[in-house]
């Protein structure tokens, strides 16, 4: 029996208030719509057919670069990813675009037998296999959602700027508040040993504010400085780029605060491996490397960091106990 055929109504105002919550993290792992054949419009047999992941972003992406138009919308079951990391993560998929088109009936609603999928879903695709099993061919088209109507309008020929894989400021800040959300139990787990240690050497509270924003002044460096300024920070690497902006920061902080030499050494080993280690994690949202980049920095780096960590709280302890 083929899948129930769906409408694709246009985002609506509540849709686009979700998105944003969903970029902050709450609902991101519901934040998705059912897999399936899905019509935009009125379409007809010869309406095209564009594939995308059930992620909500990307399904309303898709559907508002097809106001007004007519077509249909086969959505994936990616377990709410985007196309790009679930294309890397398998989910878009071969297996799963050869299940959608047989169970929802696509060869006896369009007579025409080519799937319109996106330019970042390659990576997870075979084309010649879901040729092979399903007798529909394989287009890709453009990197961005809002050039399908030119795409479609072009004959679905892609120009070479519809290839061209951006990562503008405004992508890469729209990552950071998620990217932020998911280091505060970084934060949290530096906070509270450092303030109990504050307080029992008998601190302030505004000895306690200045270990707090130090802290998270070098979560902020890992989290949101090394996503927004990822191309003008020197080293290919994103550990080196977040250890130079700890390192950065740290320096600052050492000076706001006046620290003495052993406090701002000991800074210097430990808050540019926390901002190392939390732009390290930005590797699975950028552009800029792959996943064998990704593992590549996990085995040169992490031992690095831990052991400057480390070195870095052992010398602030020593230094305080004999002060």
């Amino acid at each position: 029996m083929a899948d129930e055929l769906r409408t694709a109504p246009p985002p609506t105002g509540w849709d686009r208030c979700r998105g944003v919550l969903s970029r902050w993290g709450f609902g991101r792992g519901s934040y998705r719509v059912a897999p399936g054949l899905y019509a935009v419009g009125t379409p007809g047999p010869e309406a095209p057919v564009l594939v995308t992941a059930n992620y909500k972003l990307s399904f309303d992406a898709v559907r508002r670069s097809l106001a007004g138009r007519d077509a249909w919308l086969l959505v994936l079951d990616t377990v709410g990813i985007n196309v790009w990391c679930a294309a890397g993560k398998g989910t878009f998929g071969t297996e799963e675009l050869v299940l959608r088109v047989r169970t929802c009936g696509l060869g006896e609603r369009v007579r025409h037998r080519t799937l319109v999928l996106p330019q970042l879903g390659a990576p997870g695709v075979a084309g010649f296999e879901v040729a092979r099993r399903t007798g529909f061919k394989v287009v890709y088209g453009p990197v961005r959602a809002g050039d399908i109507g030119a795409f479609l309008d072009g004959g679905m020929k892609a120009t070479d700027a519809m290839r061209r894989v951006e990562f503008p400021l405004a992508e890469r800040l729209m990552l950071a508040p998620l990217e932020l959300l998911q280091a505060l139990p970084v934060f949290a787990a530096m906070l509270l040993p450092a303030a109990a240690w504050t307080l029992a050497r008998g601190g302030s509270a505004g000895d306690l504010a200045g270990v707090s924003w130090t802290l998270f002044g070098a979560v902020a460096a890992g989290a949101v400085l090394v996503p927004g300024l990822l191309p003008w920070l020197p080293f290919r690497a994103f550990a080196l780029k977040g250890w130079l902006a700890g390192l950065a920061w740290a320096l600052f902080a050492a000076w706001a605060r006046g620290m003495d030499a052993a406090t701002t050494a000991a800074a210097v080993l430990f808050l540019p491996a926390v901002s190392a280690f939390l732009a390290l994690n930005f590797t699975g949202a950028s552009t800029f490397t792959s996943q064998n980049g990704v593992n590549k920095e996990i085995r040169l780096f992490v031992r690095p960091m831990g052991v400057c960590a480390l070195a870095g709280v052992v010398l602030a302890a020593v230094h305080g106990v004999l002060r």
